[in-house]
């Protein structure tokens, strides 16, 4: 058997002096007191009550995710998926008219024909009742394409069932057909009772979110989306109605604005579900549950600002 040198049995053999232990003791219990993960900071979670910043793809993270009013929210990259911030973005809440996405992704599956024109009939009326007012009278006949722009820029609760009864669906069907987009989009927390939103509807940021990715797929539901004014009038020139976006950050110059949709009833709160152009990376927003009009547009400024300060030295989101 090989034996050591000398010099290596010398070294094994020698004791450190005695203050040494002290230091070594010190070292080791300093050690002990700070976690292991004290470094490293945990991917985003929906039930994260505070919010905070995603995984993988997420923006940088030199500057703290903003405090939100708004109880669920989510902001995930439209082309790639990646989470950039959420805030209990699985909690199942009410959608409210934000329903709307969902009905016009199935009329366009549906390819309903946009120079068609359709009668506000009964059934309409009753299918809207408890709903917002509506510039739809009954009798009037109006385009499809107008229609479309009456319930995305300022949610008309008669257009979802006039426009199923102009591809052949009834309002139960038209119900259907809901889930079943929901179901192709994996969206597993989405349950729907009506088209409006007027009652029972519920889904959560991070599926809202995604519909709303799916929706601006569509040039022409882009397009209205980004519209912030629009006449719709009667095929008998009796009926001449105004439509104004919901949407308060289309009016605002300093946003790139892709897409979006509000959404309101006293039990979903004030919703709002937004795509927008951050520094050239195309996001969307989702924001539910808002207690006052204005804390949605608030939370959407927040998380615009830290988005856009998180991309510098990039080009400013902010023109």
């Amino acid at each position: 058997m090989s034996r050591l040198p000398r010099r290596c049995c010398l070294a094994v053999r020698m004791r450190p002096p005695a203050g040494a232990w002290i230091a070594i003791a010190v070292a080791a219990l300093a050690a002990l007191s700070v976690p292991a993960h004290a470094d490293r900071r945990e991917p985003s979670a929906g039930g994260d009550p505070d919010g905070s910043a995603g995984g993988a793809g997420a923006l940088p993270r030199g500057i703290d995710p903003p405090q939100l009013a708004s109880p669920s929210a989510v902001v995930l990259d439209a082309v790639t998926g990646d989470e950039l911030y959420a805030r209990r973005a699985d909690d199942v809440r009410p959608i409210a008219s934000m329903t709307k996405i969902f009905v016009a992704i199935a009329l366009r599956r549906h390819r309903v024909d946009l120079e068609r024109w359709t009668e506000i009939d009964f059934d309409d009326a009753r299918a809207s009742a408890g709903g917002a007012h509506t510039l739809l009278l009954e009798g009037q006949t109006f385009r499809n394409r107008d229609l479309l722009y009456a319930m995305l820029l300022s949610s008309d609760n008669r257009v979802p069932s006039a426009l199923a009864r102009s591809v052949g669906l009834s309002n139960d069907e038209l119900i259907a057909e809901l889930g079943r987009v929901a179901a192709d989009l994996g969206l597993t927390h989405t349950r729907f009772d009506d088209a409006t939103g007027i009652r029972g509807n519920e889904s959560t940021a991070r599926e809202m979110a995604l519909a709303l990715r799916e929706a601006l797929r569509d040039r022409l539901l882009a397009r209205i989306m980004t519209t912030r004014h629009a006449q719709v009038v009667s095929r008998s020139a009796a009926v001449t109605a105004s439509y104004t976006s919901t949407v308060r950050p289309l009016w605002d110059p300093h946003y790139k604005i892709l897409g979006g949709k509000t959404g309101h009833t006293d039990a979903a709160g004030y919703c709002l579900l937004i795509s927008i152009d951050v520094a050239g990376r195309r996001l969307v927003i989702s924001l539910l549950g808002g207690k006052t009009p204005g804390a949605r547009f608030d939370d959407f400024a927040r998380l615009v600002e830290w988005l856009d300060s998180t991309a510098r030295p990039r080009t400013s989101a902010l023109r």
